[in-house]
């Protein structure tokens, strides 16, 4: 069916139809107004093709009772979409930290894509989310690649790449959206819970930072992190270059660095290569800091030396070299 609303068509603009009507699109859905207006408008806006929408809903359980309407709600909403719809529970418990919550709900959304063969995870992540993602990692403290805020396009495996499609959008006009339709969301308690971080800059300090400081706060911070972004994909292509010219050898737990190439190079370049390496093993990256990631650059300049890093990770500078190698969980 063809776009009728002006947001249905913002979103053909923004993520044609013809790119994802061919595979099987996996959609995932709190019941909120942002995951239920992205439904909706792809539902309304995804004509012919071979692929499928499909709903993936992770039921938390933090409320009780609210928590099993809120699935159920997705489920009815889905079988009326005609769309199958898929539940997932946390093994995580209700003391579990943002982190851990966020961490289990996208192992669930993965897993399930790659079950049911789909091409693209689709999350309801608005330009609001950006603003307080960028203010969370401000507050937080974070380089120049957390400035960037969260990409609208991630691979997450081989078969499946995430795809954020609303992060130009508000959240005023998607909730106007489903105004349109007289379509009813579920309201989540919880995020009005200023216990919650994410909570207490979402509803505490951006109004308070919008009133006192600038009220064009929110474009200011995605402003920052459009030219974060852009910075870095020029930061990027210099430590692909450097990380090809650096690495002696590399397999699984282990790593093995010419340390020349990298003492001729910018620190920051440095560090961000040091991490692009780390990424590749998929080592933990939750207790690297920057001074972690500075101490470990500094090997590169410094005398032979042999230090642990989080993560059991030994770095070990010898002469011209850096080896870095971590026990192969078996």
């Amino acid at each position: 069916m063809s776009p009728t609303l002006p947001l249905e068509r913002r979103l053909a603009d923004s993520w044609p139809p013809p790119q994802w009507r061919d595979v099987t699109v996996l959609v995932a859905v709190s019941g909120g107004a942002d995951s239920v207006a992205l439904l909706r408008s792809l539902h309304a806006i995804k004509s012919g093709g071979d692929g499928s929408l499909a709903v993936a809903h992770f039921n938390h359980g933090l409320r009780g009772e609210a928590s099993d309407e809120d699935a159920r709600f997705v489920e009815q909403l889905s079988e009326r979409l005609g769309l199958g719809c898929y539940v997932g529970c946390p093994v995580v418990t209700s003391t579990a930290s943002e982190e851990a919550a966020r961490d289990a709900r996208y192992e669930f959304l993965q897993r399930t894509a790659e079950q049911i063969g789909a091409r693209y995870l689709v999350t309801a992540h608005t330009a609001d989310d950006q603003a307080e993602t960028v203010l969370h990692r401000i507050v937080r403290g974070t380089g120049l690649a957390g400035l960037s805020g969260m990409p609208r396009v991630r691979r997450l495996s081989e078969s499946v790449t995430l795809i954020r499609p609303l992060l130009e959008f508000d959240r005023q006009c998607l909730r106007e959206y489903l105004s349109s339709l007289d379509q009813s969301i579920r309201e989540d308690a919880t995020n009005r819970d200023v216990a919650f971080t994410r909570n207490r800059i979402r509803h505490e300090l951006l109004p308070q930072l919008a009133k006192d400081y600038n009220p064009a706060v929110r474009d200011a911070l995605l402003r920052l992190a459009r030219l974060a972004g852009e910075s870095q994909e020029v930061i990027r292509a210099a430590v692909d270059e450097l990380r090809s010219r650096c690495m002696i050898a590399c397999e699984p737990g282990q790593m093995l660095l010419d340390c020349l190439p990298l003492r001729e190079s910018l620190p920051h370049v440095v560090r961000e290569t040091l991490l692009v390496c780390w990424q590749e093993q998929q080592w933990p990256l939750q207790s690297m800091g920057y001074s972690e990631w500075d101490a470990l650059a500094a090997l590169v300049t410094g005398d032979d030396a042999t230090r642990k890093f989080p993560g059991d990770v030994c770095a070990k500078k010898q002469g011209e070299q850096l080896s870095l190698t971590r026990p192969v969980e078996r």
